[in-house]
């Protein structure tokens, strides 16, 4: 074959030795310890660490077991990659996390289709060779898929990049015929990948382009107002992606992982979908959220109440009982420690204080916790849907800062809404909503009017969040 060379570039794989194999066991319990700890923003610290150990455990065995041709080289992109992090670390804002891990799946997607090409192009270094010279028919499916998955995810995760930074419009292309084209595509993958198992081994370069077209067709026409159920999707494709190459490269931690990543990705974006009452096959499809972010403009011709950050204070320094509603507005304009800080006010002049997070708040699933937990909100007062939509009627106030579309009631009672039985935190049912805006011209992603606004129990405080709220905190101190 001509792609066959002598010189070993990555490694030779041979047979783990016992404790190469225990070692990548440990390291698989600390994955999954990491996961079970990243499910609540009280243990997410110490699931962290969990995972920088196991990885950290799963480099040093890779490179121990394994006959390397320039230790330094490896050593010295270790070193540049994880200055790279560390300095990304420590200058991001918690609201440009969604973009950032969109970036980072880039990598894992762009890292899976440069192993799958340096096997494609030296398969004796990577010990996938039969007999014959030619690559073994298990590791031309592994190779096929997993540059297919990772060309997606990369394609896919720059798109969603590209959106969430604000580089791209966040409104969705619309293509022609898109689900067709689209699971036509990916139809065509999937054949190109059985028949590259079995013979012609140069349509490997058709499926990785075709592959990293898709990637592009998939996200293109989604619009923002899905991103959080995007970047879930395109976590559980790199993981998949990483699993592909752990069985080219015989490498368990690898499968371990991806496994891990790719089955809690897809169980996160369904869940997500659930939350927004999509379907999860849409979802695979592309272009799910189109039509909801094409929706009709906004209503701002009705009647509506209009008050002051004075009225806002004097009203909840007046209640027993606060649910406060973040949403991405909060996130924008940075209002989550200004926010905690009222809080912190109002429970000192005995008012009950609880937080609400729809699950797909902001950009990406878990953004609103992340934001508060920033802001060194207490954990015991922050609930998901589930958990507090039953209290809203028996609150004195509704504070919902930046959120629309999750507080929208046309979900529960406008069929023709694209909307319509997405679950949605019910503060209506307070004695009074709160609803921090920035004008009334605007609506949220989904592009639908919020009833809310126009309802007798609702005050606008129009203006920037945090501008709003500290000045709220200011009329609290009178």
């Amino acid at each position: 074959m001509e792609h066959v060379s002598s010189t070993p570039v990555v490694g030779h794989l041979a047979a783990a030795p016992a404790w190469a194999m225990l070692a990548y066991l440990v390291s698989g319990v600390l994955f999954i310890l990491a996961l079970r700890g990243l499910s609540s923003p009280e243990s997410s610290r110490a699931g962290n660490r969990f995972g920088m150990i196991g990885m950290l455990i799963a480099v040093i065995t890779t490179i121990v077991t394994h006959s390397l041709a320039n230790i330094a080289e490896i050593g010295i992109a270790i070193a540049i990659g994880g200055a790279i992090g560390y300095i990304v670390a420590q200058r991001i804002a918690m609201t440009a996390m969604p973009q950032l891990v969109a970036a980072f799946h880039s990598l894992v997607g762009l890292a899976a289709v440069l192993v799958g090409v340096a096997a494609y192009l030296n398969p004796e270094a990577f010990g996938i060779l039969d007999t014959t010279g030619q690559i073994f028919k298990g590791s031309r499916i592994e190779l096929g898929l997993g540059v297919a998955i990772g060309a997606i995810t990369f394609s896919g995760s720059v798109i969603a990049f590209l959106k969430l930074n604000g580089n791209m419009s966040g409104a969705p292309i619309l293509l022609p015929g898109r689900h067709i084209l689209n699971l036509g595509v990916l139809a065509g993958i999937l054949v190109l990948v059985a028949i590259f198992g079995r013979e012609t081994p140069e349509l490997f370069w058709a499926i990785l382009i075709l592959s990293f077209a898709i990637g592009f067709l998939l996200i293109i026409p989604i619009g923002g107002a899905d991103m959080p159920v995007v970047v879930s999707m395109l976590n559980s494709y790199s993981g998949w992606a990483a699993a592909a190459m752990g069985f080219t490269l015989q490498n368990t931690a690898m499968i371990i992982t991806g496994a891990l990543v790719g089955s809690s990705g897809a169980i996160l974006s369904y869940i997500m979908c659930k939350a927004m009452n999509r379907s999860f096959i849409s979802v695979i499809a592309g272009g799910f959220g189109a039509e909801a972010s094409a929706g009709p403009a906004a209503k701002t011709d009705r009647p509506w109440k209009r008050g002051s950050a004075d009225d806002a204070a004097f009203i909840l320094k007046n209640a027993e009982k606060v649910i406060i509603v973040p949403g991405y507005g909060m996130a924008v304009s940075q209002a989550q420690h200004t926010l905690r800080e009222m809080g912190d006010v109002l429970k000192k002049e005995g008012v009950e204080v609880k937080y609400a997070i729809h699950p797909v708040a902001g950009r990406m699933p878990g953004h609103m916790n992340v934001l508060l937990a920033e802001a060194n909100v207490p954990y015991d007062e922050v609930f998901e849907l589930e958990d507090i939509n039953s209290e809203f009627a028996q609150a004195d106030v509704a504070f919902v800062i930046g959120a629309n579309d999750v507080t929208n009631p046309a979900a529960q009672t406008d069929k023709s809404s694209p909307i319509y039985g997405m679950p949605v935190l019910e503060v209506w049912k307070a004695k009074t909503v709160l609803f921090v805006k920035r004008s009334m011209g605007g609506v949220g992603y989904a592009g639908v009017d919020n009833d809310v606004f126009y309802m007798d129990n609702t005050m606008m405080l129009l203006g920037d969040a945090k501008k709003m709220t500290d000045e709220i905190v200011k009329g609290l101190a009178h």
